[in-house]
C-alpha cells in the first residue's frame, strides 16, 4: 500500500478513502509543495481523528469526545434497568481501566455492556472512544465504542497485595492486609429505589498508613464483629475518594478475613505545638487528665454523649472532645493513645482542641511511639502506673505515686487556696501559681486532708 493508503488505514473516522485521498491532495496543493503525500495524509488524519489524549489523566469533562488506550483493572456487573417510554430494558457496564497516569471508569451500554461481560477480563488493553463527564468518584466516559490491542503494552498492575500506601484513586481486586484501629457502627439509608441500604467503617492500618474502610450492606455487619488490634486481611477491595481521602471499599464481592499473624501499623503524628485551626490531622501523646463523659440532648431529642481527655506530647498539649460511642473508650492518665483525621476548633478561652468525631479514629498505643522522623523519646515521660521507687526511712511520710491523683477542673475562685470545680466535684488547690477564673487547669499530687496539694499544675 501507498503512503495515503497506510495512513487511512489507522484512521478512526468517519471518512471515505477516496474523500480522505481527496482532503490529502488538496492539503498538497495548499502547502505549494512544503509537504508530500505522506506527511499531509498525517495532518488531515489528526484533524479528522480529534478527541485523542496522551494520558488517561488527559481526559476532561470539557472534550466532546475522547480517544485513549487503558488496561482493565476489573469488569463491573451486567445491570439492567427500565427506560422511560420504552418497552425494551436497558444495560450497562462499568469497566475500571488505567495506564501509567492513572484510572478512569468507563461505562458500557446495551449490547455493547452484554458482550462486555463475557469477551473483556481484567489485564486487557483496551482502545477507548467516548464521551468525558463528571461522575460520582471523578471524570468517566461513557463508550461509544472500545475494542481490544493485543499489540499495546501498558505497565500497570492488575490486583494483588498492596499496602496502604500503594492505594491509588480507582483500583479494583485490592487485597491489603492490616490491623483494625477503629470501628464504627452500622448506620441505615434509603436508597433512590427505595429500598434500604446499610454501610459501616473500619479504620486499618499497615507499616506504610492507615486507610479508611467503608462496608457496604451484608458486609457492614463486619464492623461489630472485629475489635481494635485484630489483623485482618480485606480482599476484593476497590478505592474512591471521599472528601480529598481514598477510601478502601468492600461490597459484595469482596470480604475481611482475619489473620492469625500480626500486622505492624507505626503510627505518623503531627507535633500538637504544630497544629493550627480548621486543619484535620493525626495526633498522639499520653492521656494527662481526663473528665467524665457528659450527656446531653440534641436538638433532634436524642442524647449525645462527649468525654474530654487533655493529650500531650513532647511539644505541648491540647484538649481532645471525644465525641459520640468515642466517649466509652476505656483510657485515662497515662494511656498513650493515636488520634487519626481530629478536626481542630476554637476551645475553651481561645485554646485550640481537637474534637473526635464519628470520621476520627482513637487507637490505644501499646507501648508503640509516633514517628515523626526523629526521636520521639519523651512520649512516655508522663505515664503513670510505674512502679514505686525505693525510699528511704527519710521519706517515709512522703506520698508515693500509688497517692498521687491527676485532677481536672475549672477555676471558680483564684488565689490562695485555688478552689477547682470539675462539674462533679469541688477542690481546694494549694499552690502558688498565678491562675484566672475561667481557666481549666490539671492539677498532680496528693491529698491533704480537706486540700490537694498541687506538685505540678498546668
Amino acid at each position: 500500500m501507498g503512503a495515503i493508503e497506510d495512513v487511512y488505514a489507522d484512521l478512526d473516522a468517519d471518512v471515505s478513502e477516496e474523500e480522505f485521498r481527496e482532503a490529502v491532495e488538496e492539503k498538497v496543493e495548499q502547502m505549494g509543495g512544503l509537504a508530500d503525500e505522506e506527511t499531509a495524509a498525517m495532518l488531515i488524519a489528526h484533524d479528522l481523528d480529534g478527541g485523542e489524549v496522551e494520558t488517561i489523566a488527559d481526559v476532561e469533562p470539557g472534550l466532546e469526545e475522547a480517544k485513549f488506550l487503558g488496561k482493565v483493572l476489573s469488569v463491573g456487573e451486567l445491570r439492567t434497568f427500565e427506560r422511560d417510554g420504552d418497552d425494551e430494558d436497558g444495560h450497562v457496564l462499568n469497566l475500571e481501566v488505567a495506564d501509567e497516569s492513572g484510572s478512569i471508569r468507563v461505562a458500557l451500554w446495551d449490547d455493547d455492556a452484554v458482550a462486555a461481560e463475557e469477551e473483556l477480563a481484567a489485564g486487557q488493553v483496551l482502545r477507548v472512544k467516548g464521551r468525558p463527564k463528571d461522575g460520582y468518584n471523578g471524570v468517566e466516559v461513557s463508550a461509544d465504542r472500545v475494542e481490544p490491542d493485543a499489540d499495546a503494552d501498558i505497565d500497570v498492575d492488575v490486583g494483588g497485595d498492596g499496602t496502604v500506601e500503594s492505594l491509588s484513586l480507582g483500583q479494583s481486586d485490592v487485597n491489603l492486609r492490616g490491623v483494625v484501629l477503629d470501628t464504627d457502627e452500622v448506620r441505615t439509608f434509603d436508597r433512590d429505589d427505595g429500598s434500604e441500604g446499610r454501610v459501616s467503617n473500619l479504620t486499618v492500618g499497615d507499616e506504610t498508613g492507615r486507610v479508611r474502610v467503608t462496608l457496604w450492606d451484608e458486609r457492614a455487619d463486619r464492623a461489630t464483629e472485629l475489635d481494635a488490634g485484630q489483623s485482618v486481611e480485606i480482599v476484593d477491595g476497590y478505592v474512591r475518594e471521599r472528601e480529598g481521602a481514598l477510601e478502601l471499599h468492600v461490597g459484595d464481592r469482596g470480604a475481611i478475613e482475619e489473620l492469625e499473624e500480626s500486622v505492624e501499623f507505626v503510627p505518623d503524628a503531627t507535633d500538637i505545638a504544630g497544629v493550627e485551626i480548621e486543619e484535620t490531622v493525626d495526633i498522639a501523646g499520653v492521656i494527662r487528665s481526663a473528665d467524665p463523659k457528659r450527656t446531653f440532648d440534641r436538638d433532634d431529642g436524642s442524647e449525645g454523649q462527649v468525654r474530654n481527655v487533655r493529650l500531650q506530647d513532647e511539644t505541648d498539649d491540647i484538649r481532645v472532645a471525644l465525641w459520640g460511642p468515642k466517649a466509652d473508650l476505656d483510657v485515662g492518665p497515662g494511656d498513650e493513645i493515636f488520634c487519626a483525621d481530629v478536626e481542630i476548633q476554637d476551645g475553651w478561652q481561645d485554646d485550640l482542641e481537637a474534637s473526635a468525631g464519628w470520621q476520627s479514629a482513637v487507637v490505644v498505643l501499646d507501648g508503640a511511639e509516633p514517628d515523626r522522623g526523629g526521636d520521639s523519646a519523651g512520649l512516655d515521660e508522663f505515664a503513670d502506673g510505674s512502679a514505686p521507687e525505693t525510699r528511704d526511712a527519710d521519706d517515709a511520710d512522703e506520698p508515693h505515686d500509688g497517692d498521687r491523683e491527676t485532677f481536672t477542673g475549672t477555676v471558680v475562685q483564684p488565689g490562695d487556696p485555688v478552689i477547682l470545680d470539675s462539674g462533679e466535684e469541688t477542690l481546694r488547690v494549694e499552690t502558688d501559681a498565678d491562675v484566672h477564673l475561667g481557666q481549666e487547669v490539671t492539677v498532680r499530687g496528693h491529698r491533704d486532708g480537706d486540700s490537694f496539694v498541687a506538685e505540678e499544675l498546668r
